[in-house]
């Protein structure tokens, strides 16, 4: 049986599809017309020997088979990725100290930092986990060399990644909160940003509230909701299964919060370029992934 070498382009566009929701948005990204990306799937399905796609709306929907091939065409393209950077990058050196919120530490950037260790084995990364404004405070001491940040992007060494609403979170088995009952707040310790804005929310549409349970480590207030004790207001990035968005109560007025990357204003060294490029990118298509599933 003669092999059948898939082209890692088609499939890098597939990927992009699937994440930014269309095909349209896909050949942008990648700098071709929509046209010449329709034949290049065209031409994948004559390799395969069946649809990936089938029409859905407007758009496309993957078939079983497309589902199976992305699933694929993920892994095939990450080591892709971390076999060229490897290889580029096998000089590089030093250590990066990258300081981050709670938020991320467990869920988004183990994955980043996985792909730059394999990658950049000899350098070594320091990571801290606080509260956003400690991490600008130490990066502009010169303590760390990168921070990940929500809510400050009007810092002029802001690296815009994403922007994330903030929403009511409560329990799994959440139920709607007694009226004329002040509402049970899960919070941070003030200032915060999160707490500010949920207490904001509450009384701009007349409800009272009680900060039942004040906690000053993001575990602390997700233990605290998942147990029944109250609900919180913060972004779903790190939303532990047990928690779920609800829709109860007032939203914020605030505009989404601004997902950033920090430098303090410095040059970076290689090694800390790449690894804000391997963050920066990590937090990019997963989010926009979730997005696309979500939809």
């Amino acid at each position: 049986m003669t092999s059948i070498n898939l082209d890692m382009d088609i499939l890098r566009t597939l990927v992009l599809a699937r994440q930014l929701g269309g095909f349209r948005r896909a050949a942008e990204r990648v700098g071709r017309s929509q046209p010449a990306v329709s034949q290049q799937l065209r031409r994948l399905e004559d390799q395969i020997g069946e649809p990936l796609f089938r029409k859905s709306g407007r758009g496309l929907a993957p078939t079983e088979a497309g589902e199976v091939l992305l699933s694929y065409a993920r892994r095939m393209l990450d080591l892709n990725d971390e076999a060229v950077t490897a290889l580029r990058g096998r000089a590089l050196a030093g250590e990066v100290r990258l300081g981050l919120p709670a938020d991320f530490a467990e869920t988004w950037l183990p994955e980043a930092l996985g792909r730059f260790r394999r990658a950049h084995p000899t350098v070594r990364i320091g990571a801290v986990v606080d509260r956003n404004r400690l991490l600008l405070e130490r990066l502009d001491r010169g303590e760390l060399d990168l921070v990940l940040a929500l809510n400050h992007g009007e810092r002029a060494d802001s690296r815009p990644i994403a922007a994330l609403p903030a929403v009511w979170i409560g329990a799994r088995d959440h139920r709607p909160l007694n009226p004329g009952q002040p509402v049970p707040l899960v919070v941070a310790e003030a200032p915060c940003f999160f707490r500010q804005r949920a207490i904001d929310a509450l009384e701009r549409a007349g409800l009272a509230w009680s900060p039942v349970f004040v906690s000053p480590s993001l575990g602390g207030i997700w233990a605290a909701v998942e147990a029944g004790l109250g609900v919180t207001l913060r972004t779903t990035s790190g939303l532990p299964k047990a928690l779920t968005s609800i829709s109860d109560l007032p939203a914020p007025l605030q505009p989404p919060l601004s997902l950033t990357l920090h430098d303090g204003g410095r040059s970076l060294s290689p090694a800390a370029g790449r690894l804000a490029d391997i963050v920066a990118t990590t937090l990019q298509d997963r989010l926009a992934e979730r997005s696309s599933m979500a939809a």
